[in-house]
């Protein structure tokens, strides 16, 4: 799959439901945790990951070709999740940080037991960061996007995306010491 463009293009143009089932299979966990980082709670995330993909599939966006898929996808989730929180301000409901971890690699136990308890450090320091350094590095770093695919999600020029990444770096280094851990690539 060329980043889902493709199954989209068959879903779209041709009724070829199979593209859009091979898009959530693709796209549904890292969509789930990234939309985590907006809203703080693992179930919300997984309730707008499923609007954006009802969404996708009811109303057939077009997409204009100006990114890749996945950034398109992304922003197009961006969108659904900021109008989510707007709503969810206006009734007066508090979102709680109840995010998921990664799951267990199966290598070995001891291994995956530090490996687990490394990414889970690593995300609890991520929701002690600002909502928008989560965002991009989650972006650039856990979903592999470029910096300038990553500016276009969050709608922001690229270079403040730039000095939003070593920002967030930085910041999520320094609260990674101060919370003890130890790594030699931080």
């Amino acid at each position: 799959m060329d980043n889902g463009a493709s199954s989209y293009r068959r879903f779209r143009e041709d009724g070829d439901a199979e593209g859009l089932a091979e898009i959530i299979r693709e796209y549904r966990d890292g969509l789930i945790m990234y939309l985590c980082t907006y809203v703080h709670d693992f179930n919300t995330a997984e309730e707008l990951a499923e609007d954006t993909f009802v969404y996708l599939g009811t109303k057939k966006p077009r997409d204009k070709g100006g990114s890749a898929f996945g950034t398109w996808l992304y922003a197009m989730a961006r969108r659904i999740a900021l109008s989510y929180l707007r709503k969810a301000k206006r009734r007066g409901e508090y979102l709680t940080e109840n995010c998921g971890e990664i799951p267990q690699d199966e290598i070995t136990l001891e291994e995956s037991y530090i490996r687990e308890e490394r990414r889970i450090t690593v995300h609890r320091a991520m929701r002690g960061l600002k909502p928008e350094y989560a965002q991009i590095l989650w972006l650039v770093y856990f979903e592999r996007m470029s910096v300038k695919d990553a500016a276009r999600v969050m709608n922001k020029s690229a270079h403040n995306a730039e000095t939003l990444v070593y920002r967030a770096r930085n910041a999520l280094k320094a609260k990674l010491l101060e919370e003890g851990f130890v790594y030699e690539d931080i």
